[in-house]
Order: structure tokens, then sequence, then C-alpha cells
């Protein structure tokens, strides 16, 4: 039998209180109450309920989901049914082109007290750099069109902000 695989809601929990006493300052209302919604998730903390099987009398607790916006478990309905309908979505091409832009760490930890200046920043470069090149008969020599995303946390949960 493997292990219990390891959500966010699991670190939140295990290290959340390190994190807030080093970093708690610079989090918004919203990352704050997304936090402790997430960290709660699913615990006694949001209550529950016992069912009872008909049959054989067999109780197991629910407890009840944060429904936050941020939580990953309990979107995960959500995500699947707009990754469905953004699939259904695409163009019939050939390819298509995954293009990250990261930046580098120097910048990165600026971005945690002026996050708005420099994700601007990033995302007006990732724009003008994706539409220069494609224009460009050398490369590609069409006007393209794409979907750009800021994820600010690499899978190892380090800071990596990358487009």
């Amino acid at each position: 039998m493997s292990e219990p695989r390891l959500e966010v809601a699991d670190v939140f929990r295990t290290y959340g209180d390190d994190f807030l006493a080093q970093w708690g300052h610079v989090l918004s209302r919203q990352q704050r109450k997304a936090f402790h919604d997430i960290r709660a998730c699913r615990t006694a903390a949001l209550g529950g309920h016992v069912e009872e099987c008909d049959q054989c009398g067999h109780c197991a607790i629910s407890y009840n989901s944060c429904r936050n916006r941020s939580c990953p478990k309990c979107q995960a309905a959500a995500r699947a049914k707009w990754l469905a309908k953004r699939e259904a979505e695409l163009l019939p091409v050939e390819e298509y082109f995954h293009v990250v832009f990261t930046l580098p760490q120097q910048i990165a930890r600026l971005a945690l007290q002026n996050a708005k200046i420099v994700y601007t920043i990033l995302f007006r470069a990732v724009s003008e750099t994706l539409l220069t090149i494609a224009a460009d008969p050398k490369h590609l020599g069409a006007a393209i069109g794409f979907l750009a995303v800021l994820h600010t946390w690499g899978q190892n949960l380090h800071l990596n902000p990358h487009s």
C-alpha cells in the first residue's frame, strides 16, 4: 500500500507557523485568508458530519471543505471542467509551443514586496518578445496569439516566478 499523497494543506499545517513568522507581513489580506482556509480545509476546524451505513452501521466522519477559490482540493472539479473547456477551444493545428520566462532569483525576491510592478514588467517583456520573434520571417513570420500565466512558486515550493 502506498503512502498518502502529500497535499498543499499538509505543508501549510506542518510549516505554516514558521512561514507566517518569517513572511506573514508581506501577505495580502486575501492571501492570508486563502492560507488559513486551505490549512483548515477538511479538518475539524470547519466542522463536519457523521455518515452512517444503513446496512452495517459503519460510521465515517466527513469534515467540511473551505470552498476557497484558491484551494487546490476544493477546486479540483472546477479546474478539470475549465481544462476540458479550454481543450475544446484548441485550434486544429499540429503544434503548440510551451515557452517559459523565468525571473532571475535576485529579481524574484523583489517581487515579494513589489508584485504589481515586477509582474507588469515581466508580462510586458514576455509579450513583446513573443510578438517580435514570431513576426520575424527568420523564425515564424506570423502574427500569433498566446496565453500567459503567472506561476510564482515551483514544484518544490520555492519562490520561482515564471510565465
